[in-house]
């Protein structure tokens, strides 16, 4: 199956104690493609099976914010694997440094896919210096991006039929085989997650973000949310998606992000659903090819955190207006702090800030203020991925980098050319107005 990929293909250590599985980006136990195949290798070789999973502390915008809500589904992962007979191990520090450690004793090692730049260096310098075969299982996408695509993809609409066309293939239920062996009995130091809110405090952060209560982690607290979606929103998704002033967005992309729901499971529960088969190809087309264009985005574009990874007449017309007079430049604490004269753009920041998450089409006015407003459109870009990565849940993802370089004109076609943004296109705070209560959002912002 294409979902599975030997990154090291060297006989198996008959020695060794256990089958190690590496969770990092897939952090649940249902749909867990990667856990699945690990099972499977345990029983044929008769072994027990040990997950690991690594906290490291240096992770890129590491807070409270996102470790707890991390820590909170690793809490439900360590639960489910208990009742499985499946020993899950959790560390600190480097975790390249600790599966190789862990290895040691291993007869194979099994590990998840990730796609920005420094998840895949971890995965090359384990699979360089590991004694064991490696095994990477590809499950937190629907269509495996090698499978799609061959080559970074314009946009949604080049994409759209080559991941269609997989679907049959990959869009399936997966029921798990029964671990047929005793879990690994010998004594193994493992950092105690079972209180998160305890946990959290002995950890250290390089940034200051606080912890919000608006969304819990946790696969349990992502199935009430695909729940309530799928029962009250998604019979009205095509009519109110856009519409940042009401609550009709699934909000499961900080889920997502941290791999504690899977984007398969999600899909198959709204194909399953009783709602018009026009709303949910809907949202299946977010859901799966606009995500996916993420992915492939950043796995075949290794600029995918510059300016330099946009599309040429995009980067070209940028460039051609650079120089264009600013009707306002703010710093980044001005932003930061949403002191500017805008009122939209201050309480997108401020839900931002706050809940850990904004609305996906404010999102795309908000970033597009920032280049407007900004002293040049490489600090522009900065201010974009350190706002976005420092307090959004859903952060440092492929659809993050995706979603910024989208406000540069990434994905996009060209529009009638104007001042600042060339042929990039450009949100108005006038059609906004027009379109959508925006009284009745910056109200619910000033109340959270």
């Amino acid at each position: 199956m294409a979902r599975v990929k030997i990154l090291k293909d060297i006989s198996i250590n008959n020695y060794g104690r256990f089958v190690l599985y590496w969770m990092q980006s897939s952090q649940r136990v249902k749909y867990n493609f990667a856990l699945y195949e690990a099972i499977k290798k345990a029983n044929e070789l008769k072994k027990p099976l040990v997950v690991l999973f690594v906290i490291n502390e240096n992770f890129p915008y590491g807070s409270r914010r996102n470790f707890l809500f991390m820590l909170e589904g690793l809490k439900e992962v360590y639960e489910e694997l208990r009742k499985l007979n499946i020993r899950f191990v959790v560390h600190i520090g480097d975790p390249v440094k600790h599966v190789l450690e862990f290895s040691k004793n291993a007869s194979i090692l099994f590990m998840d896919v990730g796609y920005t730049k420094f998840l895949r260096e971890w995965r090359k310098n384990i699979v360089e210096e590991i004694k064991v075969p490696v095994v990477a299982v590809e499950d937190n996408v629907v269509v495996p991006v090698e499978v799609t695509s061959n080559k970074e993809e314009y946009g949604a609409y080049t994409i759209r039929k080559k991941i269609q066309k997989n679907l049959k293939d990959y869009l399936v239920p997966l029921d798990f085989p029964q671990i047929s062996f005793p879990p690994f009995r010998e004594i193994l130091f493992s950092f105690d997650i079972r209180n998160p809110k305890d946990s959290i405090n002995r950890l250290h952060f390089r940034y200051n973000v606080s912890e919000t209560h608006y969304f819990v982690g946790g696969y349990s607290n992502a199935k009430e949310l695909l729940k309530d979606f799928v029962q009250n929103k998604l019979s009205k998704y095509i009519e109110k998606k856009n519409d940042f002033s009401e609550n009709f967005t699934s909000n499961l992309s900080p889920y997502l992000h941290f791999g504690q729901i899977s984007p398969i499971e999600i899909a198959l529960t709204v194909l399953d659903s009783s709602v018009e088969d026009i709303e949910k190809e809907a949202f299946l087309d977010e859901l799966i090819v606009r995500r996916e264009l993420a992915f492939n985005f950043v796995y075949y574009n290794s600029r995918y955190d510059r300016l330099e990874g946009l599309q040429p007449w995009a980067y070209e017309t940028l460039q051609n207006h650079k120089f264009d007079e600013r009707p306002y430049r703010y710093s980044f604490s001005q932003l930061e702090n949403a002191e500017t004269h805008d009122p939209l753009f201050n309480a997108a920041m401020m839900e931002l800030v706050k809940t850990g998450k904004m609305h996906g089409y404010i999102r795309m006015y908000w970033g597009k203020k920032i280049i407007e407003w900004s002293e040049s459109l490489e600090i522009a870009f900065k201010f974009l991925e350190d706002l976005n990565n420092k307090y959004a849940l859903d952060g440092r993802d492929p659809n993050s980098y995706a979603g910024i370089a989208w406000c540069f004109g990434k994905h996009d076609r060209p529009f009638k050319e104007r001042p600042i943004f060339g042929k990039v296109r450009y949100m108005s705070e006038n059609s906004i107005y027009k379109k959508f209560d925006v009284q009745k959002y910056i109200e619910r912002v000033k109340n959270l």
